[in-house]
């Protein structure tokens, strides 16, 4: 298939890591999280995770040149050069600009963006039907694997809890701006000729196979 550079886009709950991470072990492709790199680079103490802290620590957003900067020191290295997917950045229209402007010259050239197409409605009944034990921290889903006993853990007994940001109107209000900052990037990629959509409704390995169809 050749190298490949790649973005793979979906909603929280769509499940793009999965994928992300079976595309990698397929493809031989680096799998590159911007959230791993931010937490690698300070944990190392590098010159641009150590600036990166330093808006992180006063509650700011990393600004984009920042987190671009990073993403093209990493993909310099040699494990990169057989191609990468590109996983969490980027998440606005202005950062995927960026991303280009940077890229040119500089052998950051994407050739495709994998987009997850998955709806509101079950993107809320997956993440919304998270629900956890008070006592030993064990997860739950009220749809994919519910307890024996509703509202008890089964493996202590303990009192099952929902987080405040699992909430059903959390949910909702984290993926309003989800799709109010990525339908503008949608429609980028889509006019580049570079977006391949795939319906993220299916099972995992449904959802691999169209991928890997749509790659050829």
């Amino acid at each position: 298939m050749g190298k490949l550079q790649l973005i793979l886009l979906g909603a929280p709950g769509a499940g793009k890591g999965t994928q992300a991470g079976l595309l990698s072990q397929q493809l031989g492709l680096v799998h590159i999280s911007s959230g791993d790199l931010l937490r690698e680079a300070q944990s190392k103490g590098t010159e641009l995770g150590n600036v990166a802290k330093s808006y992180m620590e006063k509650g700011l957003l990393v600004p984009d040149e920042i987190i671009i900067r990073l993403i093209l020191e990493h993909i310099t290295v040699p494990q990169c050069r057989g191609g990468f997917i590109l996983d969490g950045f980027p998440r606005t229209l202005e950062q995927a600009k960026a991303l280009d402007e940077t890229g040119e010259g500089q052998n950051l050239v994407i050739d495709r963006v994998i987009y997850i197409n998955i709806s509101v409605q079950e993107l809320l009944r997956r993440l919304s039907g998270r629900w956890l034990c008070q006592r030993c921290q064990t997860p739950y889903h009220m749809v994919a694997s519910p307890p024996k006993v509703a509202g008890r853990c089964d493996r202590c007994g303990g009192e099952l809890y929902q987080r405040p940001d699992d909430s059903v109107e959390a949910v909702q209000k984290r993926l309003e701006v989800y799709f109010a900052q990525t339908t503008p990037l949608i429609e980028y990629y889509q006019q580049g000729g570079k977006l391949m959509e795939v319906n993220g409704e299916q099972d995992i390995s449904q959802v691999n196979e169209e991928i890997m169809a749509l790659l050829g």
